[in-house]
């Protein structure tokens, strides 16, 4: 029987890659709402990052998720997934 393939996905915080279920997607919608995707199937532009806080603020501090949202990204929004990934 063959092994199913694990998808990969680059941290944007570590910039290591991980398997997808490890990660947490974040999506901008095309309405441009930014929001913590937990089933992964939300349509829009998506960047996933580790469940740590210390990885969020490696990507805030870098700007990354500006860069692949190419958009700025507001303060709330960071305080609100920081929230969600404390929860989980």
């Amino acid at each position: 029987m063959q092994q199913r393939k694990i998808p990969m996905r680059k941290c944007t915080g570590c910039n290591e890659m991980k398997p997808k279920k490890e990660l947490v997607r974040i999506v901008r919608s095309p309405e441009g709402e930014i929001s913590m995707d937990l089933t992964g199937k939300k349509s829009g532009r998506g960047a996933y990052i580790c469940k740590d806080v210390n990885c969020l603020n490696s990507a805030r501090k870098a700007k990354r998720l500006e860069r692949a949202f190419e958009c700025t990204v507001p303060e709330e929004v960071y305080a609100k997934l920081e929230g969600e990934i404390k929860d989980e």
